[in-house]
């Protein structure tokens, strides 16, 4: 199977980061462990997702200032921050400092949208204001234009010994230019365009034009290109979930073949009264996986991903498929391993 008109350029993975809630240090231990495996594979990019109110990480930024200080080249990122639960201002100094940490190697992802369960969280996150809390692309908006250094104040100057600035900080300059925008819809990928962000682009997608998810991704990386001041230029990232299994165990292959089945039935046609609509998950071997990736219309016209580690398996199984990711199926899909 020929290669896409480009190799893939940059190759990266997504860990949800599942923990015991009887031993929760072990779990986040264990991503930083997958971050650091991951640098030495050569992949370019990490990233990590965010659970609130459930075993996972529930404070990305956190996480990935301690991987900055474990490792040293690889770009960390989040896919994605829910904005909703966050202060705009706030997230944007906790942003700054830790690409600063990291030597400017931060990718934050982020959406927009009322928190998951809102009718439930909501008099815990925003006691006072819950009814008034605007949850629209402006909350990026905002977001953007405090990392990129636009006035979050008019009152600056020096009372008495203290100096205060009119914008946040510290300001880490180039991180305006590594803003991720994690959309499902055509909406969502024209915003992001027209404001300049990268755009995330994942396993799920809103089923408004057809119920063929690849017709629907490639819309969306069209429609953000479209709208995108550096055109087709414009950095897009897709991320599928994909399970090589070139060094699995027979056990292992049983458990990603049974992972898969069960998950399986969701993506037949969209779900819920939002019409998701969900991509197969890929078991295989690594050139099973890179042939079924090369027919696929919207991996053909990106350079760039970031495959999402399946939920609840073991540290042993990331190991395993980081690793056949990083010497099978990526030299299969024309990707060199960085440093």
């Amino acid at each position: 199977m020929p290669l896409t008109s480009e190799p893939l350029r940059k190759l990266g993975f997504l860990t949800i980061g599942l923990f015991d809630e009887a031993d929760p240090r072990r779990g986040h231990e264990s991503t930083l462990e997958i971050i650091e495996l991951g640098e030495r594979l050569g992949f370019d990019s990490a990233w990590v997702r965010h659970r609130h109110l459930q075993y996972g990480i529930s404070s990305p930024v956190a996480v990935l200032a301690a991987a900055t200080q474990r490792t040293s080249r690889i770009e960390l990122g989040t896919a994605v921050i829910p904005l909703g639960w966050e202060n705009p201002l706030r997230l944007a100094e906790d942003l700054a400092t830790v690409d600063l940490l990291s030597g400017g190697r931060l990718n934050p992802g982020i959406s927009v949208g009322p928190p998951m369960h809102y009718d439930r969280v909501k008099d815990a996150l925003y006691p006072d204001t819950a009814s008034i809390e605007d949850f629209s692309y402006e909350r990026v908006r905002r977001l953007l234009g405090f990392v990129r250094g636009e006035p979050a104040t008019d009152d600056a100057g020096t009372e008495g010994f203290e100096v205060f600035s009119d914008r946040v900080q510290p300001y880490s300059a180039g991180l305006g230019s590594r803003m991720w925008y994690g959309g499902a819809s055509l909406r969502s990928a024209q915003w992001a365009g027209e404001h300049g962000m990268n755009f995330l682009t994942s396993s799920v997608v809103k089923a408004e034009e057809s119920e063929d998810f690849a017709a629907i991704q490639l819309s969306h990386i069209r429609t953000f290109r479209a709208h995108h001041p550096d055109g087709d230029r414009a950095r897009v990232s897709q991320g599928l979930v994909v399970i090589p299994t070139d060094s699995a165990t027979p056990a292992q292959r049983a458990k990603y073949e049974e992972y898969a089945r069960q998950r399986t039935p969701r993506t037949a046609s969209p779900q819920g009264p939002a019409r998701m609509l969900f991509a197969p998950d890929l078991v295989g071997t690594s050139a099973e996986i890179a042939e079924r990736l090369h027919a696929h219309p919207a991996f053909q016209e990106i350079h760039e991903v970031a495959f999402a580690l399946p939920f609840t398996f073991d540290h042993d199984d990331y190991v395993q498929i980081l690793t056949d990711i990083a010497t099978g199926l990526g030299p299969a899909l024309g990707w060199h391993p960085a440093g």
